[in-house]
């Protein structure tokens, strides 16, 4: 048991109370992969009661000792919750009922049995969920008009009105799934961050142009998007990432994006330096980092686009 990281403290039974003294500043996650004891919940809990900005995760166990969310009784000043990688497990999580009403993230991940997300439903201040596969009762999460950032993994949804309600939504990331009609997307007046990974069938980007307030585009393993949208009226944008986008060859649109500033495009070993010719001299452009899959190609466009690789990739700030 121990620090494996700085920003991480991984817990075992049995736990010193002053390993809990001896953490600073720089842990962002508790977290245990197997049931503890009833003194350690309590303990952990009462370390909480003073840290309530940290975050409780629990995964693996696989022992298979963690069945329920129960132990969570002891943790009433936790604010930021995950559950995730315990898929033949977690059989419950009734348990959610434990923690404040005014918790600010929860995450769960993928089960073997499908879990009822009705538990969320009285985090009426929850800004952040994660959830992956979970898709009974998932009406609810647009129920939870305080969210400012959704992230659905392995979830499709025949559009994105369920999310309509959640008019302060800043951050949305759909990640595999199926969830290929974006046409209510442009109602997310808010969205500051979009992110999608690997959507199965996605084809049409063209509703991501009339997002006037996006600031950081995220695009990886699309296989059927074959164009960009026309970003000459996405005043916002700052930030794009495109990564194994193989169906990508026209990147005359990045042209047009009047505030771009930083650049990647990661694994599109199928472009040529000749493709990134629209980006010269763009007025904007301040970074710019390449992976092509060759130095030959490398040093090209490096000579094309003299341009410093480096740049803060961090989302937006979720407000």
């Amino acid at each position: 048991m121990g620090l494996h990281h700085p920003r991480v403290f991984m817990a075992r039974s049995p736990i010193g109370r002053e390993q809990l003294v001896a953490l600073d500043d720089r842990v962002e996650f508790v977290q245990f992969d197997a049931a503890l004891t009833e003194d350690d919940y309590r303990l952990l809990g009462e370390w909480f009661e003073n840290h309530t900005d940290k975050t409780l995760r629990v995964y693996g166990s696989s022992d298979g000792s963690i069945s329920d969310l129960d132990f969570l009784r002891y943790f009433s000043s936790v604010r930021s919750f995950q559950a995730d990688a315990l898929y033949h497990s977690l059989a419950n999580i009734d348990g959610l009922e434990c923690l404040p009403a005014d918790a600010r993230f929860i995450g769960l991940g993928k089960t073997k049995r499908r879990l009822s997300l009705a538990p969320l439903a009285r985090f009426s201040e929850l800004q952040h969920v994660y959830l992956e596969a979970q898709t009974k009762d998932i009406e609810v999460v647009g129920e939870l008009r305080a969210l400012r950032s959704v992230t659905l993994r392995s979830i499709t949804l025949p559009d994105l009105s369920l999310l309509l309600p959640l008019s302060g939504l800043r951050a949305l990331d759909l990640k595999l799934g199926g969830t290929k009609n974006l046409d209510l997307l442009p109602r997310f007046t808010e969205l500051e961050y979009l992110e999608l990974w690997m959507v199965k069938g996605l084809r049409d980007l063209s509703p991501v142009a009339e997002l006037p307030h996006l600031e950081f585009l995220f695009l990886q393993s699309l296989r059927q998007v074959e164009r960009l949208p026309d970003m000459s009226g996405m005043k916002g944008l700052r930030r794009l990432w495109i990564e194994t986008m193989r169906g990508l060859s026209d990147l005359s649109p990045l042209r047009r994006a009047p505030s771009l500033r930083q650049l990647a495009a990661i694994d599109m070993v199928h472009l040529q330096a000749e493709d990134f010719l629209p980006l010269v001299g763009h007025p904007t452009l301040a970074s710019f980092a390449a992976g092509l899959g060759s130095k030959r190609k490398h040093d090209a466009v490096a000579n094309l686009i003299p341009l410093p690789p480096e740049g803060d990739w961090s989302k937006p700030r979720r407000r």
